[in-house]
């Protein structure tokens, strides 16, 4: 069976854990070469180690990259071209969380969610797009959120990010229409991972409650019942990042569980 990805070149930022984690995994099964980023060297080794183990016919790498870093970001879309000969896939999945009220988020705290949830995206994406225009063929999907979509208490830094995320998402879309390029957003409700552990310790924390609490709330709140697992995103993230997608861009789709209907 002919693999989706095969002979493409995929960066996963944010793909030592969790969705980008996921994410990657389908890549390499899919037959594409895959760079993956984080922050953490530790975690990138243990991820390469754990993609290189499955059925791929690709190559797989890792880069120590903190995205606020703006030479950084340039620098890394280099070596996934020197090393793969092209990048034909850029998955924005670098994230960070905190939950405060308005009122409470410092400044540096504010700016700091919108360096890497945002501000890491714009870097990345600016570097990337020369070489996918050059080729005619590129695709870049952006790791939005339910928080995108909607407001929601105590995380005001967080959903600004993920909105201008998705504004950013449409306005490229736009601009690059006809290129051969397609940007799109893939908005994810409540996965489990350790960022939705994180919010259940702050958001209790916030509200004078428990993280269990917490959780049973947002099962109550999502139609299914349940949060999500990281690798229920990859299937859309494969689409995304194929052929088949062609005339799909400047989208952001809900995987959700039901969480918000809009």
């Amino acid at each position: 069976m002919e693999k989706r990805l095969e002979q493409k070149s995929a960066f996963v930022v944010g793909g030592n854990s969790g969705i980008g984690l996921a994410i990657a995994a389908a890549f390499v099964t899919e037959g594409a070469d895959v760079t993956i980023a984080g922050t953490s060297e530790e975690k990138n080794v243990r991820a390469v180690a754990e993609l290189s183990e499955l059925n791929g016919s690709g190559d797989v790498w890792s880069i120590q990259l903190d995205v606020p870093n703006r030479d950084a970001c340039f620098e890394a879309v280099e070596y996934v071209v020197q090393h793969s000969g092209s990048i034909d896939v850029l998955v924005n999945g670098a994230g960070v969380y905190a939950s405060r009220q308005f009122e409470d988020f410092s400044h540096e705290e504010f700016t700091k969610i919108l360096d890497v949830n945002l501000h890491g995206p714009f870097h990345l994406t600016q570097a990337a797009l020369p070489h996918m225009k050059g080729q005619k063929w590129g695709r870049i999907i952006n790791i939005g959120s339910s928080a995108g979509k909607w407001a929601s208490r105590n995380q005001s830094a967080y959903n600004v990010s993920k909105h201008g995320l998705i504004g950013m998402t449409r306005c490229v879309a736009v601009e690059v229409a006809g290129t051969g390029v397609t940007v799109n957003a893939l908005c994810p409700g409540m996965v489990e991972t350790d960022m939705s552990d994180s919010l259940e310790r702050e958001q209790a924390e916030a509200l004078g409650t428990t993280p269990d609490a917490i959780k049973a709330g947002l099962h109550s709140r999502i139609a299914m019942g349940r949060y999500l697992q990281p690798d229920e995103m990859a299937g859309l993230a494969v689409y995304l990042a194929s052929d088949e997608s062609s005339g799909m861009t400047g989208q952001s789709i809900m995987v959700d569980g039901g969480m918000v209907f809009v």
